[in-house]
Order: structure tokens, then sequence, then C-alpha cells
């Protein structure tokens, strides 16, 4: 840096506020974000919101990859596609490979089936193939025999627009629990239809009326009687209105009953027995909501709850989105979970001695697996157990690699001497 010149630091140099050239705007502008998911209106104030989010951000945790398979159909390696670099890194100009997941998962939960759309795609002519570049979530308006209008958020105009694609162009993913969730008559929209009931009622117990009920000392039957009556209930109006403290005076004959008592009944039990029954359909207990669930629970709630919803994921993008010669060359979409995420510290030391012991992973890959950087020794990266003495032709060949090793450096050297 010392030897560059003033010159050269300044065409080199720039700066977001001093070096502001008017962008080019296109499209129209909002206060919040337009593309963000908009959950239904029966279930944005509902627990629902709490529940869909909390599912939607473990199934985002686990990552998706566009993967090659060796012969026996086991993972091979990754594969360096658009597919990949969409679910991973960079799902659109506003996404993220991960906050797309999320973006899927939460709208699949919240509508039941979701259309993933490859919005911009490069086609290679001379190939014949097609990479997909960014990828986003729309929704189902209508099904047809083989095509599927979906609304589609457009990021060139800032606007969700109405477009119609083929099936076999887009992924539609639905979700696994819709008889539970989606369904007009399952658990959850009786829950939240009973959940929105409760709101109704306390808006009408919390508006601010009295609703009483006055009882005058004569008969109410012919006009003049009904209009002493009105003038009666005007009189205590003003009483209430006028009042610092909300206090009247009612004469000695004249009685008062009140209406706006809670009522009995049985809609808070129902509630409750709902919410419980949508959790143990669901998967989830109160301990995952709150992050205090033990080892075995969460280890059920991720094998029956975000495995199967994962799972439709997956499969529908491998169904839509690899081609007969991609599957034909071993390529394929798999997910993988990290298995130490829920692994206490207190295990970690236990699990390395068997996992390395048993020859099952190196130390660098564990070392990796809980965030340590890679040893240089070379005997880190081999998949051996270390307990076990090697024997004689083991050592004998080791020491004919290193000093193979060591003669290939010291050739190199000389041929750059000489």
């Amino acid at each position: 840096m010392a030897s560059q010149t003033f010159g050269s630091r300044l065409r080199h140099a720039w700066n977001a506020f001093l070096n502001r050239d008017p962008p080019g705007r296109s499209g129209e502008g909002y206060s919040y974000r337009p593309d963000r998911v908009r959950l239904n209106r029966s279930n944005d104030r509902t627990i629902m919101t709490a529940i869909n989010t909390r599912i939607a951000m473990d199934a985002a945790a686990i990552t998706i990859n566009h993967v090659r398979l060796d012969e026996n159909g086991r993972y091979d390696e990754t594969v360096d596609s658009g597919l990949n670099s969409c679910l991973n890194l960079s799902g659109n100009k506003d996404q993220t490979g991960r906050a797309l997941r999320y973006d899927m998962f939460l709208s699949m939960l919240d509508e039941g089936c979701i259309a993933l759309v490859p919005i911009d795609v490069d086609y290679d002519g001379k190939t014949g193939k097609t990479q997909i570049e960014s990828m986003r979530v729309g929704r189902v308006l209508e099904w047809y025999p083989d095509d599927v209008r979906l609304e589609v958020y457009n990021d060139r105009t800032g606007r969700k627009e109405e477009i119609t694609l083929p099936k076999t162009q887009v992924a539609l993913v639905e979700n696994p629990f819709y008889a539970v969730m989606n369904e007009p008559n399952g658990t959850v929209q009786r829950l939240i239809r009973k959940l929105n009931l409760m709101d109704v009622i306390d808006e009408q117990v919390g508006s601010g009326k009295l609703d009483l009920i006055i009882q005058l000392p004569y008969v109410v039957k012919g006009e003049t009687r009904r209009k002493q009556a009105e003038e009666r209930r005007a009189q205590i109006e003003q009483q209430l209105a006028g009042s610092k403290y909300g206090i009247a005076y009612t004469d000695g004959t004249e009685h008062i009953t009140q209406l706006n008592r809670s009522l009995e009944n049985n809609l808070l039990k129902t509630v409750e027995y709902l919410t419980n029954m949508a959790y143990s359909q669901l998967g989830i207990t109160p301990e995952i909501m709150n992050g205090t669930a033990s080892d075995a629970v969460m280890t059920n709630y991720e094998n029956r709850t975000i495995e199967p919803i994962v799972a439709a994921a997956v499969d529908e993008i491998r169904r839509k989105f690899l081609t007969e010669d991609d599957r034909a060359n071993r390529e394929s979409v798999m997910y993988f979970r990290d298995p130490f995420k829920l692994t206490p510290v207190s295990a970690v030391a236990e699990m390395a001695d068997k996992f390395t012991r048993n020859e099952i992973m190196t130390s660098n890959e564990f070392r990796q697996a809980i965030g340590m950087k890679p040893s240089k020794d070379p005997k880190a990266d081999e998949l051996r157990n270390a307990n076990i003495s090697q024997s004689s032709e083991e050592i004998a060949a080791q020491n004919k690699t290193i000093t193979a090793g060591r003669d290939a450096v010291e050739r190199s050297i000389a041929n750059q001497n000489g």
C-alpha cells in the first residue's frame, strides 16, 4: 500500500456517500418489503403463526444439495450448479438460499400447496441443458389439467403478478399435514375458528359498553310513556358520560340490571382441547416451542414433523428440476441434517472416540464437525484406529510413501537449482 501513489488510490477509491451517482430506479417503491411472506388473515393472529414459524425455521435449517451419487446410489459429491446455488447461496436478488427455503416451508404450511418457480433460466444451445439462476415461491391460484395459474413476485416491476406455467416447469410442493392443517374441517382450522370467536367475545367485553336494563316504575306501553323512558335513558347516559368516575343516580323506585357479566360457556375448554389435539397431531410439544425439549423429544419431532415436510420438497424438486439425462448421470437432490447440532458438550468426547476408533470419521472430519480447524498432521486425514498399533507391513508401506515424497521434493529442488 505504501508503494501506491496518491493518484492511483484516487482512481480506485470508492465511497458509498461521496460517489453517489443517481441510480436508475425502476418499478414502484414501498415502505415495506413487498416480497415478504404474508400469512392468511385467518392465521396471522392465532397461535398457528408461532407454530408455522417454528416448523419452517427448523425445516429451513436442513441443508438441501444438488449431488452426484456413486454406483451404489450413495452420496459422492456436491454438484456446482445453479440449482444448488439457489438452494444454498442465493435464491434470487432479494433472498439467500436459506431465506428461500424458509419462504417455501412457511408458505407451504400456510397455503397447503405452493409452487417453486424458476424465474431466470439460462439455456445452453450446444449442450441443450438449462441452468436455473433464480427462483421464487409462488401461490397457486387455479389448477388446470396441464398448467397452473400462479401469483409470483416480479422483482423487475416490484409487484406480485399472475402467470400461467406448465406443471412440468414448476415444483408443486404440498403440505404432508394438509388434512390436519389446511382442510376446512381439520383440527387446526377448527382451532383457528374458535380462537377468532374468542377474539370477538373479548372485543365485545372490552368495548366500553355497560349493557344496562333500566326497570322504570311504570308500564311503558303508550307513546307518552315511551318518550319518558327514552328521556330517562338519555339522562342516565349524560350522567355517566359527564361524570369523572362514571357515576350516575337513579330514583329509589327504579331498578338497574347489568348484562355484561362473563358468560358461562365451554369455549375456553374447547380451545384448550383443540390446541392439545393439534400439538399431538403435528408432533409438537410446548417444550419444543419454548426450547426446553429433551433429546428424545427433539428426535421424535424431527423424524415425525420436519422430515416429512423436507422430504416432500426434495422429492418434488428432484422430480421437476432434474432431467432424465441428469438422473442417468447419477445426479440427485438430497437433504442433510447435522447430527451434532443437538449433541451436548458432555457427549462430544465420547462420540469423537467412537467415530474415529470405528473408522467412521477421520480426526479432521470430526474437528470440522465441531467447528475446529483441521490439523496439519497427515495422520489426521487417515481413516484408521489410532488405538491399534500398526503392523510391520503397514509401517514399511508408510515409510516407503514418506521416502518417495521426500525424494520427489528433493528432485524438484534440484531441478529448480539446476
